[in-house]
């Protein structure tokens, strides 16, 4: 979830790492959240995402903010069916037509594919009270009728001894919802606690793209002000050195674009004032439109080689005065190759090579 506190909130969240998580954990995410359904599925013979076709099937209703949606198709295990598909709704605040539309979405599905769908819902809102977890109708004699397993991730909770311990990374994604909600209103709080659950990141041998992954979620449910922000990005490194395992600079690309917003905003500013004076002083023969234009050039250069310099020096350590100066002298499209090769290289001179 995003902070109940930030004002700008959006209509949905398609691209919230919950879907990522869905996607590459999903036997995990039942087993932690749905675990006897996750009990009847014979995981050996696989899954397979369908999200194209749902998007087919539900284009047309109308969408509450969610985090994430999904449909699985798996196969049971006692023989009964050979297959089915199961629908998966992570909503994020409290939608008064939420159990309308998983009755929609379940007969549309039902319709297009003739066998059984299991609708299942995860939620991440904030309000205690609110529990959907039925729709139906009745009239004439005729019931229609949908009942649907509900996880409220408000009611869930894992101790630290627990958490520690517990290999299923959705322990850890209900545990950063938890303390995002606790946290709300106290800055220094969530950066402790955000910094607990980075470290129990590398405690469980998980390979490099799940740390990433969940990374990602931790980094989206607790957001920072940027002074705490900066000071835990040193902790990861302390962090990644006891632990070697180096993934700074790759999660360092999950911030990449912030960086660089930052830094092209502040480096256009610095190149627009810097290219109008030198218009100024060449004189009106160039003129203050081709001043500007400069200008802008220069500070999108200046601002993507603040941002490469800081990711060099996180990866290899401060800079020398040579280095610093090939950076400021680099043009953009040099700066592009050196940000994509430093992820990998193992050395300042792999990043400056010109094979």
């Amino acid at each position: 979830m995003i902070d109940p506190d930030t004002s700008s909130r959006v209509a949905d969240s398609y691209d919230s790492p919950w879907k990522d998580m869905l996607e590459h954990a999903f036997p995990e995410f039942m087993a932690y959240y749905f675990p006897a359904a996750h009990a009847q599925i014979d995981w050996t013979r696989g899954h397979q995402f369908r999200n194209t076709e749902l998007r087919q099937v539900v284009r047309d209703a109308e969408l509450g903010r969610r985090f994430a949606d999904a449909l699985v198709q798996v196969t049971l295990a006692n023989g009964e069916e050979r297959w089915i598909y199961i629908h998966v709704e992570v909503q994020g605040q409290r939608d008064a037509d939420f159990a309308q539309r998983m009755f929609t979405y379940n007969y549309r599905l039902y319709d297009r594919y003739a066998c059984p769908i299991a609708s299942l819902a995860v939620l991440a809102d904030d309000d205690d009270r609110w529990k959907p977890d039925h729709f139906g109708f009745e009239v004439l004699g005729c019931r229609h009728h949908l009942h649907f397993p509900i996880v409220k991730l408000s009611e869930l909770s894992e101790d630290a001894e627990n958490l520690a311990a517990n290999p299923n990374p959705f322990a850890l994604v209900t545990a950063a919802y938890r303390r995002a909600r606790q946290t709300r209103h106290d800055a220094e709080a969530r950066y402790l606690a955000k910094r607990h659950l980075v470290r129990l990141l590398y405690r469980h041998g998980w390979e490099r793209q799940r740390i990433l992954d969940l990374f990602a979620v931790l980094d989206w449910m607790m957001r920072l002000p940027d002074a705490l922000e900066q000071k835990l990005w040193k902790d990861i490194e302390e962090i990644e050195g006891e632990t070697r395992m180096p993934y700074v600079t790759s999660v360092e690309r999950l911030a990449k674009q912030r960086g660089m917003e930052e830094g092209l905003q502040q480096g256009i500013q610095q190149g627009l004032q810097q290219g109008i004076q030198q218009g100024i002083q060449q004189g009106i023969q160039q003129g203050t439109e081709q001043g500007l234009q400069q200008g802008t050039e220069r500070g999108e250069r200046i601002g993507e080689a603040k941002v490469v310099e800081r990711q060099l020096a996180r990866r290899f350590g401060p800079l020398d005065a040579e280095t610093r100066a090939r950076l400021q002298a680099a043009t953009l499209e040099q700066l592009d190759r050196y940000a994509d090769r430093l992820l990998d290289a193992a050395t300042l001179d792999e990043v400056f090579s010109d094979s």
